[in-house]
């Protein structure tokens, strides 16, 4: 059995069974397991394969941690303090191979959540309504979009040009809207750029109409698994990157009043917490956080490589970049959002994430905050009109008054709407720092990334600007192309 085989085997059955030690050294090529609809024959068995969903969207190599890191640590922000490549290094300062750790095993644990969902959807065609009803099913099978859409989104960020290049005609991924539990052929061309976010867009608005309005007054479970301001909410993020403003506008006002305090009218109540510190800390499960990935202490949190606060602030492998943003001259001293800066030897590093490995590294790891949909509302509605919008500006003093009160934005402020919309690009800077954004940002705008320290500036025509493509995928995907 080769070794493409072998995996696609063991990501295809974790949802539906262990990937045994066996499958490891095969004896033959047939030896493999189908997708056993004794897994859905329960209510106790579906609603644990639900949680497995999550399950694969946290893993350490996914949203776990590493998704988060890599999209920072190729931005301006961090500094690295050690050359390892185990931790991210060749990600860092641009020297990634088809076969580099980061590009191989990230494109393995984004595939093998969205087969997890593909066999998902596939048994509950099956077996859901009878089991669980109608009703449920519906509700998991939106939950399992969800979790493919924001997988398929990931991926997009790191392995295809941005959408405003030629308009998504550029090549995109291998899409995959089956489950593989079996030995096959697993030759298949990338789509377009334009038809993967289709499909992505495809999941989240079906998820939209399926999944309930919230899980009652559970916050936990508001937190960690999808409802249906979540999906609206996931949606302004992927009409954001595809500069479709005009459908992010269309989106949030679905989830954001009109008027201050900007808050979610139906559904879920989502709204800024008054102290952002309160969104990461004890018990993480604000109204703020709309979709958060929870970990258990000592059981499930990440380990050292694989850990948000180790990379950060634990091990203290990557330090904040002087020069970046927390050298704008705009972010105040007095700024509460300064207080997740935490000198060391002379150092600054990021204290966003500060469980440290003696207590499991069991800080939630947030996907989308309720401060996004704002962010992107304003940015959308200043880019839409090219002007200085009233709501733009409000939108936009929101999120900076709660943690800086001693600056409020007018009309005043800007010399021209451009002037506005980098203000946009500011605030996502400071108030996602370390949340995985600011590398997405940049590319969706065909931005330069810019220098720090000895690493030079990356502009959008170089083929720096995204990762290779998984040499996994190239060996054992006969129609596959590179970068």
């Amino acid at each position: 059995m080769k070794k493409k085989l072998i995996y696609i085997v063991c990501v295809s059955l974790s949802l539906l069974t262990s990937c045994k030690k066996s499958l490891l050294t095969p004896e033959s090529q047939t030896a493999v397991a189908t997708l056993d609809y004794a897994q859905f024959s329960t209510v106790g068995r579906i609603q644990g394969q639900v949680l497995g969903l999550y399950a694969g969207l946290r893993a350490g190599d996914f949203y776990g941690s590493r998704y988060l890191i890599y999209n920072e640590l190729r931005a301006d922000n961090f500094l690295a303090q050690s050359s390892n490549s185990v931790t991210a290094y060749q990600t860092y300062n641009y020297t990634l191979g088809n076969g580099a750790q980061e590009v191989t095993d990230f494109w393995a644990s984004a595939y093998s959540t969205i087969n997890r969902c593909n066999l998902f959807i596939d048994g509950m065609a099956v077996k859901g309504v009878s089991v669980v009803g109608a009703d449920l099913t519906k509700n998991y099978v939106a939950e399992a979009k969800l979790v493919r859409a924001i997988s398929y989104y990931s991926l997009l960020q790191l392995y295809a040009r941005p959408y405003y290049d030629g308009l998504g005609s550029k090549p995109g991924l291998p899409l995959r809207l089956t489950g593989n539990s079996v030995a096959g052929n697993y030759d298949l061309a990338r789509s377009t750029v334009a038809q993967v976010y289709t499909q992505i867009l495809k999941d989240l608005n079906e998820a939209e109409t399926e999944l309930p309005l919230s899980y009652g007054t559970t916050a936990v479970t508001n937190v960690t698994r999808a409802h249906r301001n979540t999906a609206i909410a996931f949606k302004t993020r992927v009409y954001l990157t595809m500069q479709r403003y005009a459908d992010v506008i269309t989106e949030a006002n679905k989830i954001v009043s009109t008027t201050a305090p900007y808050v979610a009218s139906s559904g879920v109540s989502l709204a800024l917490q008054s102290d952002i510190t309160n969104v990461f800390k004890t018990p993480y499960t604000t109204n703020e956080s709309i979709l958060s990935m929870p970990f258990v202490t000592g059981t499930e949190a990440g380990g050292g490589q694989s850990a948000l606060g180790s990379y950060f602030f634990g091990v203290k492998l990557y330090s904040l970049n002087p020069t970046g943003i927390i050298g704008d001259a705009g972010y105040k001293a007095t700024d509460r959002r300064r207080s997740f800066i935490t000198l060391s030897g002379g150092l600054p590093y990021m204290s966003k994430f500060p469980t440290l490995a003696a207590a499991g590294y069991a800080d939630y790891v947030p996907v989308i905050r309720y401060a996004e949909v704002l962010l992107n509302l304003g940015e959308a509605r200043a880019r839409s009109l090219n002007a200085l919008d009233a709501q733009s500006i409000g939108l936009l003093n929101a999120v900076r008054g709660r943690s800086d009160a001693t600056t409020v934005f007018t009309a005043a402020s800007f010399a021209s709407p451009q002037a506005l919309f980098d203000a946009f690009m500011t605030e996502r800077n400071i108030e996602f720092l370390g949340e995985g954004l600011r590398s997405p940002d940049l590319l969706r705008l065909g931005l330069t990334i810019p220098g720090k320290g000895n690493v030079s500036a990356v502009p959008a025509s170089s083929s720096q600007y995204i990762w290779p493509i998984s040499g996994t995928e190239l060996l054992y995907n006969k129609l596959m192309t590179d970068n």
